[in-house]
């Protein structure tokens, strides 16, 4: 099931649009202000954003900013600003796309689906996800390197996912840890390490880069 990030400072909105959205099929969060939404962007795993421009503590476009350094995630911009500047300012930041409050919520459940769909066309070939030379199909839980069958355990398969899925992006072991072992594993950071190491040796090649003093990630690709 997909899952998106609602950002709001308004409760009745962050209300109304996750009610809307788990109505019609997703997983939702939801923040109060930018450094929330930051926080839960760095811990959990999202879809999409539905990011609000006039917030507390940093604005959208500073979230917006901030998310681009690390994440090509699709990012919604819900603003009461309808402005030429601040849109042009908004899509220079690669936001998605930039709906203006009052909004439709069935014209913009339509918008998010579309954005999705352009999202998953970037990195899957059908139900597959691709990188390089692996495939991963999220339905079987099989991994193919160059064709040839890969024998990953459940917790490799989930970890070579969130890498693939967000290339470029340096997860830190405690993020990771939370992300799929939602637990801190009483603060034993090794499992993580360990598992790196069992997928590098399976994959052959080294595929996942060590930011020295921070995590892992895998590299940007233009494949």
């Amino acid at each position: 099931m997909q899952r998106i990030l609602i950002v709001d400072d308004e409760p009745d909105i962050q209300e109304l649009l996750a009610a809307y959205l788990q109505d019609a099929g997703y997983e939702t969060a939801t923040a109060g202000d930018g450094v929330e939404a930051l926080s839960l962007f760095q811990k959990e795993q999202f879809d999409l954003i539905l990011l609000d421009l006039m917030m507390p503590k940093i604005d959208g476009f500073g979230v917006c900013e901030l998310i681009r350094k690390e994440s090509d995630i699709p990012v919604i911009m819900l603003t009461a600003m309808s402005d030429e500047a601040n849109q042009l300012k908004g899509f220079e930041l690669n936001i998605d796309d930039y709906v203006t409050k009052p909004f439709s919520m069935p014209v913009l459940l339509q918008k998010i689906r579309a954005v999705l769909r352009r999202s998953m066309g970037e990195s899957y070939r059908g139900s597959c996800l691709c990188y390089r030379d692996l495939t991963l199909d999220p339905e079987s839980r099989e991994a193919k390197l160059a064709g040839t069958v890969l024998d990953l355990t459940l917790k490799e398969f989930e970890l070579l996912q969130t890498f693939i899925t967000n290339p470029g992006r340096v997860f830190t072991r405690e993020v990771l840890l939370t992300k799929l072992w939602d637990y801190d594993f009483y603060g034993d950071e090794r499992v993580v390490d360990t598992h790196v190491k069992n997928l590098r040796h399976k994959l052959g090649n080294d595929y996942i880069e060590t930011v020295r003093g921070v995590g892992y990630r895998v590299a940007k690709t233009d494949a």
